[in-house]
């Protein structure tokens, strides 16, 4: 697969961004959603900021009161027997490992923009920052679908009682309008696809199970974008693949003559993310048409491999002209990227399997 990462990557690091918080640092500026508006390519940004904390020994936990519109800082030893510090990312209690209790950065949407999709500017301000109860931990990896005049723009949801999927639309990336949460927790990597098809939206979708299954793809379909039913399983990891631990939706689906065309992420259980493909019926999207055997993409570039959490390759969304997908992408947990893919190699290599 031909690859041809942009020269100026990383595009954005956190370098790049002014906290909005004093006191804090910017650790991340990456997994940015992608849309076109007035001539602009727009990355709607997920930027993580965690406070600054003077002793190595003392690790702060940022919390968003949504209720008094304040932020305060829960601070824990790292030397305390009781709490587990291995993933820098959160904390969690030893004896219950399979759940973490606070995060160590609060994370939330920011827009930059492009004339040349290669060169942005970042909006001082943030354009969605937590405004519920259901996002005291923060707003995560927003994809963007553009249907008729509207951008819908959905992300995770963070707050003690799980991750789930948000929803706001938009005209102008100035105002919006919240429409609710459209999948309860644990569930994230929601794509909603561009158009109906036979009088139903659809979207997909991975639940993080906790008892029996594993992290695969789903899909559903809704009437109106807001009420999702009708879920059935799509696709499923690979134990022996590179896709092997964990599968998400990455890009906005693509409708092509061969099928809507799915760019995937696929991660083992070392956490070592990659891009894939799968095609899926233009009319029936809730069939499987061809998947990719291999990666499209690996983490390769000094970038992609190193980081605050290395070796990732996250793709949220892209443009496309004629046969050139341009995609951009998160890398390392830590900045963003972007490079260019022909749709008729990506389709040709999902269909060699």
């Amino acid at each position: 697969m031909k690859i041809e990462r942009f020269i100026e990557n990383p595009l954005i690091t956190p370098a790049d961004v002014k906290p909005l918080h004093e006191g804090y640092e910017v650790i991340g500026a990456f997994n940015g959603g992608v849309a076109e508006y007035n001539g602009e390519v727009l990355l709607l940004l997920r930027v993580a900021e965690r406070p600054i904390s003077e002793d190595p020994n003392i690790i702060k936990a940022p919390v968003y009161d949504t209720g008094t519109k304040q932020m305060k800082i829960v601070e824990f030893d790292y030397n305390d027997p009781d709490y587990d510090f291995e993933d820098p990312r959160m904390i969690r209690k030893k004896d219950k490992l399979d759940s973490f209790i606070y995060l160590t950065s609060l994370s939330y949407i920011r827009i930059a923009r492009s004339k040349d999709g290669h060169h942005f500017m970042i909006d001082d301000d943030a354009f969605l920052y937590p405004f519920n109860e259901y996002q005291s931990y923060g707003i995560e990896d927003a994809r963007c679908t553009k249907i008729d005049d509207t951008y819908y723009i959905n992300f995770s949801s963070v707050s003690p009682v799980g991750v789930c999927d948000s929803l706001v639309s938009t005209k102008d990336f100035k105002n919006y309008q919240d429409l609710g949460n459209i999948f309860a927790p644990e569930n994230k990597d929601v794509l909603i696809f561009p158009e109906k098809i036979n009088d139903n939206y659809y979207a997909l979708h991975r639940p993080s199970l906790k008892s029996i299954g594993n992290y695969d793809i789903w899909i559903a379909s809704s009437p109106d974008l807001v009420s999702w039913g009708n879920h059935k399983h799509l696709l499923g990891i690979r134990k022996t693949e590179w896709d092997s631990g964990r599968i998400g939706g990455g890009l906005v689906p693509v409708k092509t003559k061969a099928g809507w065309l799915v760019i995937y992420h696929g991660a083992t259980s070392e956490h070592r993310y990659c891009m894939g493909a799968v095609l899926l019926d233009l009319n029936d999207p809730t069939k499987v048409i061809a998947r990719s055997q291999k990666p499209i993409m690996e983490p390769e570039a000094e970038y992609e491999k190193n980081g605050f959490f290395g070796d990732v390759v996250f793709g949220c969304g892209g443009i496309v002209d004629e046969d050139r997908l341009t995609m951009y992408y998160g890398v390392a947990d830590t900045s963003m990227a972007g490079c260019t893919l022909s749709i008729s190699e990506i389709i040709q290599q999902a269909k060699e399997g």
